[in-house]
């Protein structure tokens, strides 16, 4: 089994609070989300989420001191529901690693058509690329632990080439797909076919590794 602390960035944790504070907190996540599902993230006010979570201004302000705080909570967020999927995903996935990775991006789809505000705000790239860690972009990051978890479950042999070649598929992998859900709230199935060929195609050569022993 994999555990989940070995592919969660650690800086997208939120500090322990009351539960009446978390509760408070995902409610003003949820009221931004359906606000940027409604009318976009420049339409997004601290007084709209305020009316609609039914809070004050102050409240927010009090968790949130600005927008661009509240963007990075939600963006935080959405990164931990698709490693809370990918987590179960990988735990209880076939044994063939080509398809685990499919099931990566079947998370990714799912989020984007069901959770409100992901396909907006994604992963808080539209906010700063290195929004997880400075020294990082997000995508860097990503593949970094992709890579962790294919050699720690599917045994493949860590190289270079194995890091560069999933840093690749990570970065086409965030075009295609964002490109795919522009103009279809669904996706675009030619776009999403796409990136698995492609997926399959670039991993090919990493298909014989031996696991690790």
């Amino acid at each position: 089994m994999i555990d989940k602390a070995d592919f969660v960035p650690a800086t997208v944790r939120t500090e322990p609070v009351q539960q009446r504070s978390t509760e408070r907190i995902a409610s003003l996540l949820d009221a931004a989300a359906a606000l940027i599902d409604e009318h976009g993230i420049d339409g997004l006010t601290t007084s709209d989420v305020a009316t609609r979570s039914g809070s004050s201004v102050g409240v927010v302000y009090r968790y949130f001191p600005n927008i661009q705080s509240l963007l990075r909570a939600l963006a935080a967020r959405n990164m931990e529901k698709f490693t809370d999927r990918i987590y179960a995903a990988m735990n209880d996935s076939p044994a063939e690693w080509l398809t685990a990775l499919d099931s990566t991006i079947d998370a990714y789809i799912d989020l984007t058509r069901t959770e409100p505000g992901f396909r907006a705000v994604r992963f808080g790239d539209i906010i700063d690329e290195r929004f997880i860690q400075p020294e990082l972009t997000n995508n860097s990051l990503l593949a970094g632990r992709f890579n962790e978890l294919l050699v720690k479950k599917y045994g493949l042999v860590p190289s270079d080439q194995l890091s560069f070649d999933l840093e690749v598929i990570v970065e086409i992998a965030d075009a295609l797909l964002h490109r795919a859900f522009v103009y279809d709230k669904q996706g675009e199935e030619k776009f999403i076919e796409k990136l698995r060929s492609i997926v399959r195609e670039l991993m090919a050569s990493h298909r014989a590794l031996p696991p690790a022993r």
